[in-house]
């Protein structure tokens, strides 16, 4: 069962950290004190239809929420922990409420403005508020990577996103890469260094 903690925190999370190719997305959200839903927990626990499903009723019924995207040209400059970071940070940026403490899914975080905050591992599958933040990361990055499908479509991204699935990476073998894809990150099992 999903907690609160305290009222008006902010829960934060990243999706795509472990991606070859597109952003890495953050998502800040405060939710109501009084907030529920029956689908609601750690993105990779809920459909896609669901998420998608969920996405919309956490904007609308959400005392305010953020969500940013940081580039792979970005990611390849300060590395993906940085990266990930640095989107959650642009995200709580867009909160129109202060949050009186900051929930962060996983181990590793900055402070932020003066903010208390708390990492806790695993945290999406155990605060709403951090369950709300996975939900929306990944819905908005989906989106973004479907969005990019359109321009590469032999990557296949409308389906694998930019994970490093085989069929991401036989085109990668194929095709080589694209200014979406993460030049500091090792695109094939075998690479030893990527011209780029």
């Amino acid at each position: 069962m999903l907690i609160r903690s305290l009222y008006h925190e902010a829960g934060t999370d990243e999706a795509g950290r472990g991606c070859l190719a597109g952003p890495v997305t953050a998502a800040a959200i405060i939710l109501p004190e009084d907030f529920y839903h029956k689908d609601l927990n750690d993105s990779k626990m809920v459909t896609e239809k669901r998420r998608d499903i969920l996405r919309p009723i956490l904007e609308q019924e959400s005392i305010t929420f953020g969500v940013f995207h940081i580039s792979p040209r970005e990611i390849d400059k300060i590395n993906i922990l940085n990266a990930a970071i640095l989107a959650m940070h642009k995200s709580i940026l867009q909160l129109t409420k202060l949050p009186t403490c900051i929930m962060v899914d996983g181990n590793r975080f900055k402070p932020f403005n003066k903010v208390p905050y708390e990492c806790i591992v695993k945290g999406d599958s155990k605060y709403a508020s951090i369950a709300a933040a996975s939900v929306l990361a990944k819905t908005h990055r989906d989106a973004y990577m479907e969005q990019l499908h359109e321009e590469f479509p032999m990557y296949n991204w409308i389906k694998n996103k930019g994970y490093p699935t085989k069929e991401h990476r036989e085109a990668i073998r194929k095709y080589g890469i694209t200014k979406y894809h993460r030049k500091s990150f090792r695109q094939l099992p075998e690479q030893l260094k990527l011209e780029v």
